[in-house]
């Protein structure tokens, strides 16, 4: 079946009329090229927009307190309330398949200089932390170390700052850890500088922040127990999405709050807004093969039709083959080998070029700097096997048909017509 005489004639079959294969063969060629630039340049979009989410736990919740839209048990609607640390034991407590609770305080932000360091000065945003929240935004520590709980424990006065602070506050070649900022008019020790893993919103900005301990954060700036929010994160095998109503509900018993009020309490679904993304981008992948299958189709359909006519045109021939006694068997295979071998090598000559238009496309982007939403456009070798796959089952359709035919004709009727 695969011997050397049969390969022969499909090369020669192939080359005959060069012209007219090179042309059949560009439509099996501009299919897969479609199908894997589509499937590449969607890729790159997912990328560039999970790339927002890189350094953060996206089975996360944020949670605020806002003020009550209802009126309950007597408390009238429009008033205020504070979330408060024995809200974070009685979630930690009640809500099972959390995995981290983080509750924290903020202050400051641009153009407040509530920050000092000898003569210079500047706005910062200043965060009251625990540790864990290193795990649910992940920061590269790049001296000395973030807090930990002995921090905590002892309200020790040490700040975590980023490299934006760090340009602001430092000379280029001054040493940082161990010097005093003052935050507000206290002083605190520098224990160590971060830098972001993700560009997610503005990376300047969000390098601009300095880190201290919950509880210190607590008793220097008079917070008592109010908590501003919370990040709360839960377990791989379970989602915050699923669990965020049992957190709202201990919320509202715990404050009084009608619990139709779903307004009382404010939050962000992370896990919610990275499946939406998901959704989405699973659905681009359909297209783009769906897209990419109908363009190869066409050129299938090409193929089909040259087949056809090469068959028409061999009439004579297989009549002899046949009264030469060649089994129709053998001539229904010679037929599929020539167009499984013209739609592999056009296909494959198509996922050769595609391969170097996105190199060149991932070269540019290297050379050139990130772009906003896209980056790294590429497939897998899972996808270069599926079009394979497609390759093999589109040369075999295209060459079913004109196989078909070819087995049809009768020898004494080939061995007539000229």
């Amino acid at each position: 079946m695969f011997n050397k005489d049969r390969w022969l004639e499909i090369l020669e079959v192939l080359s005959s009329n060069m012209f007219r294969t090179i042309m059949t063969a560009f439509g099996v060629f501009w299919g897969i090229l479609i199908l894997i630039i589509l499937l590449a340049v969607g890729k790159g979009l997912e990328n560039g927009v999970k790339k927002d989410f890189d350094g953060i736990a996206t089975n996360t919740m944020f949670m605020w307190s806002q003020t009550a839209t209802k009126p309950f048990k007597g408390l009238p609607k429009g008033r205020a309330y504070n979330f408060k640390l024995d809200d974070v034991e009685a979630i930690r407590q009640n809500v099972k398949g959390l995995q981290y609770i983080s509750p924290r305080n903020r202050l400051g932000g641009p153009g407040q200089n509530n920050v000092i360091k000898g003569t210079k000065s500047g706005g910062f945003d200043i965060y009251g932390d625990y540790p864990e929240i290193n795990q649910q935004e992940t920061m590269d520590i790049l001296e000395g170390r973030f807090l930990n709980y002995t921090d905590l424990n002892q309200r020790r006065k040490v700040a975590v700052i980023g490299e934006g602070v760090k340009l602001s506050l430092f000379e280029e070649n001054e040493s940082i850890l161990g010097t005093y900022i003052k935050i507000q008019g206290v002083n605190f020790l520098v224990i160590g500088i971060y830098g972001l893993k993700s560009s997610n919103g503005d990376l300047e900005r969000q390098q601009k922040k300095i880190y201290i301990p919950f509880t210190t954060f607590s008793q220097a700036f008079n917070m008592a127990d109010k908590v501003s929010w919370m990040a709360i994160t839960a377990k791989d095998n379970f989602s915050i999405t699923q669990l965020k109503e049992n957190i709202f509900s201990i919320i509202k018993d715990r404050h009084q709050l009608s619990p139709d009020d779903d307004r009382a309490v404010g939050h962000f679904d992370l896990y919610q807004e990275f499946s939406k993304i998901e959704r989405l981008f699973t659905a681009i992948r359909l297209i783009a093969y769906v897209v990419g299958i109908l363009v190869l189709l066409s050129g299938v359909i090409g193929v089909s039709n040259i087949m056809l006519i090469v068959i028409k045109e061999r009439t004579k021939e297989i009549g002899i083959r046949r009264a030469l006694g060649e089994s129709p068997w053998s001539i229904k295979v010679q037929i599929l080998l020539e167009s499984v071998s013209l739609t592999i090598i056009s296909g494959m000559a198509g996922i050769v070029f595609a391969t170097l238009l996105l190199y060149i496309m991932n070269y540019i982007l290297e050379l050139n700097g990130p772009v906003d939403m896209f980056a790294n456009p590429s497939v897998n070798l899972g996808v270069v096997f599926i079009a394979l796959s497609i390759l093999i089952g589109a040369g075999l359709l295209a060459g079913f048909l004109p196989a078909q035919n070819a087995i049809k004709v009768k020898p004494i009727d080939a061995l007539r017509s000229e």
